[in-house]
């Protein structure tokens, strides 16, 4: 048999490290002896084949090199890590929200609802309790009542790194259960939310161990919440897009595509295998529509657009009162709970109808989507489950208003559709409305479109549903019920695309040929100029960069066999002169960026090279340039 130490020695990335192999006792010689010869022979026969001299030879290892480097280049964006943690947090997610779902969909509210229905007197008392629980937790178990469900993690995606205090954690799902399941006008998305995001939080500092890097925080906080809107509406997509609308008014968190599509598959597949996969809510109408009711679905997203536009701004400066209130939270919420029980009493006192505008109302969107209501009852239930909404989330209730956008949304498009259009096709109105409403509502178009499409079942409506949610969209303008979304992070360096690449690159250039070794590199340039990085040029022609800390990486007794064009990279970022600081700034900030960028006339000579340190040089001056011109 060939010694061990050979295989041992022999560094190759494709063969494991060696195992040692034990001899059974006696007792399992009878069935282990064949497969105990069997295991030795096939190490004897990998320890010739890999010590033999065909795997030394120079030109594998040289492709086996390349190989390695190909796939190397090819998982560079840690798919496989996203594998691994993704479904962690999905399942984690799933297993939550379900118990959650249940407990307020099956036994509380499925209690609460009837008795309200049959003793209206009961609505009023009803809410004042469930509201007083929700102040006394807020307030004496948390650490700032203020600060919780899709708020609390947008604000800790944008200024905490995706850091939550997981101390009040239990708290403020209990919160929310006493809230929504009262009689609360808003729905579980806002625990769900909340519960996933910070779920994913917590399990960064579990798996940070694993390779996980301080940004993944950030992706694993709102792909948990993605997670959490996948599960609570049985919506994966609806939870994917979410994931990446949900920071942002005018932009898309785009490093969380693939753990958000991950965790929020596996947080849907972990609820539906226990509680059933069906459409949370459905239609029972028509399946098609006609060219004209793309007009009428423009008007529409118009008028949804103004409604919300007045109901997001009203919304923010009743939540901002409470806020800066200096009254004890339980006061607010016991304030938050009569205005919501008033709402709820006011409508079941002219329509006993079976439809009351306070709750998560599930029932409530079923019923506006397959029954049949006069105009004027579906109006004045809107406006009743919109003042309700403010009442209980903006004096601090804990949950969220996306069901009761939906809800008042198709309200609005099915009283369109029968007082307006005069048309059969209600149920179109109906979708279009819900997506108008929650894209302006939340600046979240595309999740609202999904949203309906996936839990309603109606499919065949996107393109009206689009073409109304991006004008309601654009009507209410930059007005949110969150104020805490930002807008994209690039629109912060205002002015760089009228700036060009030749007015701020760096024109002395230091470079290195091709053929030189290591020690004539270092030697002659590195020794004295401090540039980490260096152009390599094949004669006049640049051919890639080379890195200080690639050679730190390379032996010593090597520099004087092995050329600088081995170890350095010929795959460079070339970009023109004329090139704007925005392109140039998106380079230099993708995802394994090249650490500068070879600036080049229109003949393909090298004129310069711009950084990272260059474009911040210039945002500086220019914001410098803007305030000695306020100051004059």
């Amino acid at each position: 048999m060939v010694a061990r130490g050979r295989l041992d020695d022999y560094n190759s990335p494709w063969l494991p490290p060696a195992q040692k192999t034990e001899i059974p006792p006696a007792s399992a010689r009878h069935h282990g002896e064949g497969s105990v010869r069997r295991e030795r022979s096939t190490i004897a026969l990998l320890e010739i084949i890999f010590g033999s001299k065909l795997f030394k030879h120079p030109l594998l290892q040289k492709y086996t090199r390349l190989v390695h480097e190909d796939l190397a280049a090819t998982y560079s964006r840690d798919i496989q890590k996203w594998l691994l943690v993704a479904p962690i947090i999905g399942v984690a997610t799933g297993l939550v929200i379900t118990v959650i779902n249940l407990l307020i969909l099956d036994l509380i509210w499925a209690r609460a609802l009837p008795a309200y229905l049959q003793h209206h007197w009961m609505i009023v008392p009803g809410l004042l309790v469930g509201f007083l629980l929700t102040g006394l937790i807020m307030q004496f178990c948390t650490p700032d009542p203020d600060e919780h469900s899709t708020e609390e993690i947008i604000r800790s995606y944008h200024d905490h790194q995706g850091d939550i205090d997981m101390r009040p954690f239990w708290w403020k799902l209990l919160a929310g259960v006493t809230t929504v399941s009262s009689g609360g006008s808003a729905a579980m998305e806002g625990p769900s939310i909340y519960g996933g995001g910070a779920i994913g939080s917590w399990l960064w500092t579990r798996l940070r161990r694993f390779g996980l890097e301080s940004r993944d925080r950030r992706i694993m906080l709102i792909s948990g919440a993605g997670a959490g809107m996948a599960a609570v509406f049985r919506a994966p997509l609806t939870g994917l897009v979410f994931a990446l609308e949900m920071p942002y008014k005018d932009d898309l968190a785009h490093e969380a595509l693939l753990p958000s599509l991950v965790a929020s598959v596996v947080s849907y597949a972990t609820l539906v295998a226990l509680v059933g996969s069906e459409p949370l809510f459905g239609f029972s109408g028509t399946t098609t529509f006609k060219a004209m009711d793309l007009l009428w679905s423009a008007l529409l997203g118009i008028g949804i657009g103004l409604v919300a536009l007045v109901f997001d701004i009203t919304f923010r400066r009743v939540r901002t009162f409470f806020v800066a209130s200096r009254m004890p939270h339980t006061v607010k919420l016991l304030l938050g709970g009569l205005g919501t029980g008033l709402c709820g009493l006011a409508f079941v006192s002219v329509f006993n109808n079976g439809l009351i505008p306070i709750g998560p109302n599930y029932e409530a969107v079923r019923a506006v989507l397959n029954s049949s209501y006069p105009s004027q009852v579906l109006i004045y239930f809107a406006i009743l489950k919109m003042a309700a909404s403010i009442f209980s989330i903006g004096s601090g209730g804990v949950s969220a208003i996306f069901v009761p956008l939906l809800l008042v949304g198709g309200c609005i498009g099915r009283a369109f559709a029968q007082t307006v259009v005069h048309t059969g096709t209600v149920d179109l109105y109906a979708a279009v409305g819900m997506a108008a409403f929650i894209a302006a509502g939340y600046k979240t178009p595309l999740t609202a479109v999904v949203f309906v499409a996936e839990t309603t079942g109606g499919h065949s409506f996107i393109i009206p549903s689009l073409i109304g949610a991006a004008i309601a969209y654009a009507v209410s303008g930059e007005a949110s019920v969150s104020g805490d979304q930002h807008f994209q992070e690039i629109a912060k360096l205002e002015g760089l695309s009228d700036v060009r690449v030749r007015e701020v690159m760096q024109k002395r250039v230091v470079s290195v040929q091709a053929d030189a070794t290591l020690r004539e590199f270092v030697q002659s340039i590195a020794v004295h100029h401090k540039h980490t990085v260096y152009p390599v040029r094949d004669g006049s022609r640049v051919v890639g960069l080379v890195s200080l800390a690639v050679l730190g990486s390379t032996p010593l007794e090597k520099w004087d066999s092995i050329t600088v064009q081995a170890i350095a990279d010929l795959t460079p970022t070339f970009v023109y002169e004329d090139c704007d600081l925005m392109e140039a700034l998106r380079l230099l900030a993708r995802e394994n960026p090249d650490p500068m960028l070879l600036v080049t006339a229109a003949d393909g000579q090298l004129t310069g090279i711009v950084t990272k340190t260059d474009i911040l040089r210039a945002v500086e001056s220019s914001h410098g340039s803007r305030s000695a011109d306020s100051d004059r």
